[in-house]
């Protein structure tokens, strides 16, 4: 630990100090003479008149607190002899206004007490990497044209152990299940819903109280640093669900932290989420703006994180977001902008990027913000990728309906098209998709048994084709049939079931062809990499398309019949002549499909379609996605 010096006041009252935690919380260490042990202690309460460290140590006061010294900038902080490693602590705060006391846990503490207990606890950070490897090729790993495959996952409930009375698994016990699931599924990264300390366990972890701790359910944060380690010496990225759009009103978190409300506006048209009956963050307070970008530097500088996925980025950018007429406050322009919070969304994407160019930073942003995934000094926010929620919401849609419906609804899957090149996109099929009563992924599906799994074959080819980066919520690779629940393991069991197995391995199939052919993912996030080759044909439900690399000669063709009758003799243009091997057709029998197909090979005829000079004489397969290479 490093004293908080003029400089550090400095940056931290500008807004631009991203490394807090070195200096605020606590941290055990020797004291000046270098042989005594105990903690340092640091906390930001300017309008407290006194700190004190309260904990089992002292009797949690009731034998003697211990003082912390007050600071220019509000900070109080002080070492305590004989305090180390593993004592349980917080912060006494006595207001300066209306005889305000409050018992706190450390905003910077590394770890807490397991739920429903608050108290932090005094832990160090020291741990012996092994990803040397995999850091050192995280840039090429991760850019935008590399393929990006993410498994979303919520780490209570992705495994449980039902004969220990459905305990959760430990985050060393997770690693090597979770890698081994992962790598055999060909993802390349996992996003872990938010890993963060939450007091509420139904909140999935985007209700966080300990911003800088690894949820202790799981375990300590050298367990937490293990599953990291062990994802990246097996090739796999992290990439972290982030919520710094609103936290908590329980009492011992960040709300009125010393009495005033110090992290939150306190007007609540500014500072309290109607939705989610939380607050929210003070964005034109500097020093929340250095709290928020210290502890978005710290998860991957001390944790290796290879990126964060933003929550609710929409919500922190319009002050009338979920609120009525005259429940908000309109900004200095007159409009609905969130203007301290599009500065802050600035500079955090521009302090992540200029230190660590190869992280990821993705926007879950569900608007038309326009240049959410563009550089700050073109006017854009500075995010790397941003969620395509147009995309999973009218994909969702159509492949709901009754095939013969299609028809009518054609215009869902092509509309894609008028806006895909505007950012850089994720697509994603996530947790909110499958809870809270909207079923799951297979019984979305309309139709019979067969049916339905056809179409969520078709679903999934579909999604891998288009362009932008995937990402899929955990139990859709094995066509969960209940809704999620997160008191809950996944059914695992269902992959004793064929059907089931069949669509696990038709995923890894997917993955594995979008990492092996570039023009499934070079141009991700490039208009130049998807054409339409036919984006009209409503009357019998089928859309044709090419993908492209840099390499236009690696082009891919793509074909997809969304209705369950099978088309002989149809007819799709191309730009050469040559055989064109059919690289994936979901209607194999090996995933669960019908077997129609193509024999492996089909030779372009010089017949003239959709514009082009050649065209391939298909048989589609019913509720069938087709892949085509030339060569």
């Amino acid at each position: 630990m490093t004293r908080f010096g003029d400089v550090d006041l400095h940056l931290f009252a500008e807004g631009t100090h991203a490394r807090l935690w070195e200096q605020l919380g606590s941290h055990p260490m020797l004291a000046d003479d270098g042989k005594t042990a105990g903690t340092r202690f640091g906390v930001w309460a300017p309008n407290a008149e006194s700190v004190s460290v309260i904990g089992d140590f002292n009797d949690w006061g009731r034998a003697k607190e211990a003082p912390l010294t007050g600071h220019r900038g509000g900070v109080f902080s002080g070492f305590l002899p004989g305090v180390t490693e593993g004592a349980h602590y917080k912060y006494r705060i006595r207001s300066r206004h209306e005889n305000y006391q409050v018992d706190k846990t450390d905003p910077f503490g590394f770890t807490r007490e397991l739920p429903p207990d608050t108290a932090s606890i005094v832990t160090g950070l020291d741990f012996t990497w092994g990803d040397e490897s995999w850091m050192k090729q995280r840039a090429a790993r991760q850019s935008l044209s590399a393929p990006m495959s993410i498994y979303e996952v919520h780490l209570g409930s992705w495994r449980r152990v039902p004969e220990e009375n459905n305990r959760f698994l430990t985050y060393r016990e997770m690693a090597p299940l979770l890698a081994d699931h992962v790598r055999s599924h060909g993802f390349t990264h996992v996003e872990m819903l938010p890993v963060m300390e939450h007091p509420f366990y139904g909140s999935w972890g985007y209700e966080v109280t300990g911003f800088f701790a690894p949820s202790s359910r799981f375990g300590s944060p050298q367990d937490f640093m293990y599953l990291v380690d062990y994802l990246h010496r097996h090739d796999i990225g992290v990439i972290l669900d982030w919520p710094p759009a609103h936290f908590p009103t329980d009492e011992h978190g960040l709300i009125y932290f010393d009495g005033t409300h110090l992290f939150e506006h306190a007007d609540p048209r500014q500072g309290f989420h109607p939705h989610w009956k939380s607050a929210i963050f003070n964005y034109g307070r500097h020093e929340v703006r250095s709290f928020l970008l210290s502890c978005a530097r710290f998860w991957i500088e001390q944790y290796h994180c290879d990126g964060l996925r933003v929550d609710a980025v929409a919500s922190m950018l319009y002050l009338d977001y979920g609120r009525e007429a005259g429940e908000w406050i309109p900004n200095e322009r007159g409009g609905r902008e969130n203007l301290d919070a599009v500065k802050f969304i600035r500079l955090l994407n521009e302090t992540l990027y200029r230190e660590h160019p190869d992280v990821q930073i993705i926007a879950e942003e569900s608007t038309a913000w326009p240049m959410v995934s563009r550089p700050t000094y073109l006017g854009g926010l500075g995010f790397g990728l941003k969620w395509d929620m147009g995309f999973m919401h009218d994909t969702l849609a159509y492949f709901s309906q009754d095939p013969i419906h299609r028809r009518f609804q054609h215009h869902r899957l092509t509309f894609r098209g008028i806006y895909s090149g505007s950012e850089n996109f994720a697509l994603p099929l996530s947790h909110d998709e499958v809870v809270h009563g909207k079923g799951s992924l297979i019984n979305k599906m309309p139709g019979d048994e067969w049916q339905k799994f056809a179409n969520l074959r078709l679903l999934y080819a579909y999604m891998w084709a288009q362009a932008g980066k995937k990402i899929l919520f955990m139990g859709g690779e094995i066509a969960q049939r209940r809704e999620w629940n997160h008191d809950s393991s996944l059914d695992w069991d269902l992959l004793d079931s064929p059907p089931h197995a069949s669509i696990a391995r038709l995923v890894g199939e997917l993955n594995r062809l979008y990492r092996e052919e570039p023009a499934l993912h070079e141009l991700d996030c490039d208009p130049a990499g998807f054409e339409w080759i036919d984006a009209n044909d409503a009357d019998q439900s089928v859309y044709s398309f090419v993908r492209r690399g840099r390499d236009r000669s690696s082009a891919v063709i793509v074909v997809l019949n969304c209705t369950p009758v099978p088309r002989f003799n149809y007819r799709v243009g191309v730009d050469r002549d040559g055989q064109y091997r059919e690289l994936l057709n979901t209607d194999a029998a090996t995933y669960g499909g019908s077997g129609h197909g193509n024999l492996g090979t089909v030779e372009a005829s010089p017949i003239g379609k959709h514009g082009r000079s050649h065209s391939l004489n298909l048989t589609l397969p019913p509720l069938g996605a087709l892949f085509f290479k030339a060569g």
